[in-house]
């Protein structure tokens, strides 16, 4: 047993922050998806985090473009308006992606 644990090293995966949140949804409601996935979990989970970067992206260009997100010049203002972005695309991120049945 020592020898196999000193040539074959468990395989540690890392994710960012939506397939993190997306593994913990599942091991606390969704078990049976958990269960199902199997060895394609890591897959799944990496998969999250670039489509929810690829959302963000699209998001952000999409509202950049509406008036109400515009710059303004004042630093203030567009650092409310950069948050109140933010908030729109994670709200949309983890309804569509990560808090899904």
């Amino acid at each position: 047993v020592v020898e196999y644990e000193k040539t074959h090293k468990p395989v540690v995966h890392t994710y960012g922050k939506y397939g993190t949140l997306a593994k913990k949804y599942l091991e606390e409601h969704k078990q049976g998806k958990l269960w199902s996935l199997g060895g394609d979990l890591p897959e799944y989970l990496h998969g999250i985090d670039k489509q929810a970067e690829e959302l963000y992206e699209t998001m952000h260009s999409q509202l950049s473009k509406q008036d109400q997100y515009k710059k303004s010049g004042n630093y203030l203002e567009d650092l409310r308006i950069e948050a109140e972005m933010e908030k729109i695309i994670e709200e949309e991120i983890l309804t569509s992606l990560v808090y899904v049945d």
